[in-house]
């Protein structure tokens, strides 16, 4: 059994995936994840970390941009406050989270001294050493567990990747983190 959280807030900016290119329209991050959901959503503000044996992060641009201010203010970000209250809550009951992607950066800015991956990117990966957190380079379909935090970690999209790689990676995340329930 799972249920799907998102934030109720609007988003940073709507962006045309076709033409790449920025959309004079507003959109709130929980409506537009409510589509993928098929509507079964709750607003993260509702997230009990009592209720929940794992949390789990599946990562993509909106991340860096609606989650957190990462993709603005690099190591200085700041992190969504019920993404944060998500996080820390999981952490204080000692419950396994997963982070695929770019969602490895919450863990490292509001966990701080975490082991993770974000794959290959040298860029990424030096922000989230100056966040406090160890990063290990992987490939397609690796995970990083960190025993200690009860955290694992898969780079998904953050390598030039194809659909089978990214749920070879998303598999093994959510195998391991069963492991560890």
């Amino acid at each position: 059994m799972y249920e799907v959280f998102a934030p109720d807030i609007e988003q940073h900016h709507v962006i045309n995936h076709i033409t790449g290119k920025e959309m004079p329209e507003k959109r709130n991050v929980l409506v537009e994840s409510a589509r993928i959901a098929r509507g079964k959503i709750k607003n993260l503000s509702e997230f009990k970390a009592n209720d929940f044996d794992a949390l789990i992060f599946p990562g993509g641009f909106g991340v860096a941009k609606n989650l957190s201010s990462y993709a603005f203010e690099g190591i200085n970000c700041k992190v969504n406050h019920d993404v944060e209250k998500a996080i820390r809550s999981m952490a204080e009951q000692n419950k396994p989270i997963g982070a695929m992607c770019i969602s490895p950066v919450l863990l490292a800015k509001v966990l701080s001294n975490v082991e993770i991956t974000i794959g290959q990117d040298k860029s990424t990966s030096d922000d989230v050493k100056k966040m406090g957190a160890t990063h290990k380079e992987t490939t397609h379909g690796e995970v990083i567990i960190d025993k200690k935090n009860k955290i694992v970690t898969t780079p998904c999209y953050m390598l030039d990747a194809s659909i089978g790689q990214i749920g070879d990676g998303a598999n093994n995340l959510v195998k391991t983190l069963f492991e560890m329930i």
